[in-house]
């Protein structure tokens, strides 16, 4: 019997497999040969990063067999495989979650418990790898694990950023930005393949041949890639996440400095290097700069002769034979465009195919159509991608040709079905001629490819009523809708053991796999025995993220209290000033009756704004403010709490997500295209505070409309009051708290030191305010009062609690990557599991 430990109790039961003794033996013996032969060798002393490097490494150990044996799968069956395209993997960290994939949790715990080892503590010290902002780099995590545990043969392909997203720094109440050197003691879950190194190809010319186009006199970048495993859940199958690094050619230079100044010609190689080496941290907004061209173009042109060559090479059941024809490529290669970002693979593919593999034109067009899928991530203005017609021209030549030509047949297409109609055609172009020349990506995305997604229903209902009308009108069958999904492996096994062991007792563990099982769990939503043992997992939780902020910041929250949390990328869009504008409202009700009874709270916001985006900043400042004044005002005590949670990330999410009472999803109505954090807390028990926007509409559908707040304008709403106009003043006249709110910022009562700090926030309230906080406040602050009347009822929050957790199986991303798989990538998704290397020849 092996003995129990502390972490052994918060380890789910059905993830940890049976502790076998022999196997605990096995891990102890690795884990062993690798603190005293890998890592430490003269030295010794091993420190807590060693015995962390020796922990993963002997994870690694259990994943590489079945890795290879993939891999090997894939090339002996020659399934049609299915190709990832992001420049954002927003991939957290990764040791827990391949012992949980792998089944192995337990047999470590014990392993390390047995050494004397505190496996939670060697867990902290894995770097996040987060190479990503926000939703669409997340996004795309979760979908390399559910199309692994669906059994895909699908690659993701991506940057190997040697930034990652900044580190979030609080200072004075400002956020700071500090580098993220996410690899400075290296990354033990990568493996460069220095043998698959490839060429890609900058500026030059083109000149005409016999033998057609030719791009000549270039400057050759390499791209350099790394393989990550993506381990399916309990299925052993291992896909790869591959990543390119940007490496300088070896005589980059010497050819075009001619004049012995060799130092200079080496430090140059810097300049091709910089492609990979930082994430730009702008989430929802376009900034045109060169470098950031040249990620895109670096990232599809090194995974486009990747492609190609492995669909060459396949042996489909034979030894010598190779494909040399290309006929066959869209049954065998599916590319899925996660937005506008890898949109140069389009142009890319038709280049490789016209002038290197000599297809002709319009065989080559039908068949990049034919492979590649666009998802939308975004119907914000200031969000899409519009290169300048110079900037690629003198970037990729080669591919503003080839854009020209698909935009005049495209035009004439659209001239053919609309004969006359030049406003049509102005508008259906791929490029814009107003003001400086620019190509419009998101119309490139949707000529090029067989179909095009948006991420929940309503926003793929606003697209093709909206920003993709035309084409809509033109190819209606190209549009679909693929509603959003978060894995529950990450997001329920292994952020919250606890609710994962009661939904185990409960209803067995083929949920991990099949999230829709969990609407067995209504039968007991109003079974007390059951909403007190949710309820005490939920405590549990809030403990330990209490702890967890008192450590980290020294404020001592009150865990009776209702956490109401809002954690995401700070916008304008997503409205944390209509949150702040509530805490306000709560202080000054305490402020005027100190004795009067009120619902505890304590509010945290989260999340980091772009460098650059000035009012995002302000709203962070002015979050820190307001908590500031509330939270040292002793008329208030631990009635009310406003914490700003420092450098929310995916770690920090694994923490926040199963301590949440109150999840706060209140952009304006039609502009979040879908949100996923919205999942992550319906998923782990927080009732939701939203508007009817993205995916919170299909949320109220599954769980009605009776286990939400919703509140605020709709969409329709939204439309009507902009076309009447919308005047803040309005609504600043008619209310009086809202009022007092507006003046209290703008005459620096959060800012004493610094009366006008804030005046900008207010100004922006009241005469530049895109997205109509005032129009909603008043409903909102009514729904806040009905989330506070029913906390007081605290079974009936359980039950409505309890029946969010058993709504929320559609929004697994097994259902999403299935319809993907199912509906544009023709493959079909499979249960079963690959037979484990350790047990068959």
């Amino acid at each position: 019997m092996s003995i129990q430990t502390d972490s052994d109790k918060r380890k789910q039961i059905s993830v940890r497999g049976i502790v076998a003794v022999e196997n605990v033996t096995e891990v102890k013996k690795a884990f062993n040969r690798h603190v005293h032969y890998t890592l430490v060798k003269d030295r010794n002393v091993a420190t807590p990063r060693d015995y962390y490097f020796a922990l993963a490494h002997t994870v690694r150990d259990h994943l590489v067999s079945r890795w290879i044996r993939t891999q090997q799968y894939y090339y002996e069956k020659d399934p049609k495989r299915v190709y990832y395209l992001s420049l954002e993997y927003y991939m957290g960290r990764s040791l827990q979650n391949t012992m949980i994939n792998l089944g192995i949790q337990g047999t470590v715990d014990e392993a390390l418990y047995q050494l004397g080892l505190d496996i939670e503590e060697l867990e902290e010290l894995e770097e996040d790898a987060g190479l990503g902002n926000g939703g669409l780099g997340r996004l795309a995590a979760c979908f390399l694990d559910s199309m692994a545990t669906l059994g895909l043969a699908a690659y993701g392909y991506g940057i190997r950023y040697e930034y990652g997203i900044f580190a979030q720094k609080i200072e004075n109440g400002e956020q700071q930005e500090e580098p993220d050197d996410w690899l400075r003691f290296g990354n033990p879950w990568e493996k460069a393949r220095p043998e698959f190194m490839l060429p890609v190809n900058f500026y030059g010319r083109v000149v005409d041949t016999p033998q057609g186009k030719k791009w000549v006199d270039t400057q050759v970048v390499f791209a350099m890639p790394y393989d990550n495993p993506i381990p399916g859940y309990n299925n052993n199958v291992v896909n790869t996440l591959r990543l390119w690094s940007a490496k300088s050619p070896i005589d980059f230079n010497l050819k075009f400095f001619n004049s012995g100044d060799y130092i200079q010609a080496v430090l140059d190689r810097n300049v091709a290097e910089n492609i990979s080496r930082v994430l730009y941290p702008n989430d929802n907004f376009f900034e045109g700069k060169e470098l950031r061209l040249r990620q895109e173009y670096f990232m599809c042109a090194a995974t486009l002769q990747d492609i190609i060559r492995r669909y060459k090479a396949s042996k489909f059941g034979s030894r010598e034979a190779v494909r040399t024809t290309f006929e066959s490529l869209p049954e065998k290669v599916a590319i899925q465009l996660n937005d506008t970002h890898p949109a140069l693979a389009i142009p890319e593919l038709l280049r490789i195919l016209i002038d290197i593999e000599k297809v002709p034109y319009e065989e080559a067009w039908s068949l990049v159509v034919k492979c590649c899928a666009y998802t939308n991530h975004t119907v914000l203005p200031e969000a899409l991608e519009r290169w300048p017609v110079s900037m690629l021209e003198n970037c990729l030549p080669r591919h503003m040709q080839l854009i020209y030509h698909i935009n005049f047949l495209h035009l004439q297409e659209v001239q053919k079905r609309w004969p006359g109609d030049t406003d049509r055609l102005r508008r259906m172009s791929l490029i814009e001629e107003e003001g400086e020349k620019r190509v419009n990506m998101a119309h490139l995305s949707v000529v090029g490819s067989h179909a095009v997604n948006g991420v929940a229903a309503i926003h793929s209902d606003i697209l093709k009523a909206t920003i993709f009308r035309d084409f809509y009108e033109m190819w209606p069958e190209k549009f679909q809708n693929k509603t959003n999904g978060i894995t529950p492996r990450r997001w329920l096994l292994l952020c919250n053991p606890g609710l994962s062991d009661l939904i185990c007792d409960k209803i067995g563990d083929e949920w991990t796999v099949h999230l829709e099982k969990l609407q067995q769990l209504k039968r007991w939503s109003k079974d007390p025995a059951f909403q007190r043992a949710v309820m005490k997992v939920k405590q549990e939780n809030k403990l330990r993220l209490a702890s967890l902020i008192e450590r980290d910041t020294g404020i001592k929250i009150n865990p009776a209290s209702m956490f109401d949390i809002q954690v995401k990328r700070i916008h304008e869009y997503k409205r944390q000033l209509l949150n702040i504008l509530h805490v306000i409202t709560l202080y000054n009700r305490i402020k005027r009756d100190p004795t009067a009874a009120i619902t505890p709270r304590t509010v945290m916001i989260g999340g980091k704004a772009a460098p650059g985006y000035y009012i995002a900043k302000q709203i962070i400042a002015l979050a820190c403010a307001v908590g500031n004044t509330v939270n040292n005002d002793p008329d208030v005590g631990d009635k009310l709490k406003l914490i700003f949670l420092e450098n929310y990330r995916v770690t920090l999410a694994e923490r926040i997500m199963p301590a949440a009472d109150l999840s706060e999803q209140i952009s304006t109505a039609g502009t979040e295209a879908s949100g996923t954090g919205n999942m992550k807390f319906m998923l782990n028990g927080a009732l939701t505070i939203g508007t009817m926007d993205g995916a919170n509409v299909e949320m109220a559908e599954e769980a009605g409309e009776q286990n939400m707040f919703i509140f605020g304008m709709r969409v329709d709403d939204v439309e009507a009051l902009q076309k009447r106009g919308y005047n803040a003043y309005e609504y600043y006249e008619r209310n009086a708290e809202l009022r007092q709110c507006i003046e209290q910022i703008r005459s620096g009562f959060f800012s004493p030191s610094d009366p006008g700090r804030f005046a900008s926030v207010a100004d922006v309230l009241l005469h530049h305010d895109r997205f109509l906080h005032l129009a909603d406040y008043e409903a909102y602050i009514q729904a806040q009062d009905k989330v506070s009347a029913v906390y007081q009822n605290q079974a009936k929050w359980a039950e409505m609690a309890i029946e969010n957790i058993a709504s929320s199986g559609k929004f697994s991303s097994d259902r999403t990557i299935a319809e993907y798989a199912r509906e544009i990538w023709g493959v079909e998704p499979s249960w079963e599991k690959l037979p484990d290397p350790h047990t068959s020849a």
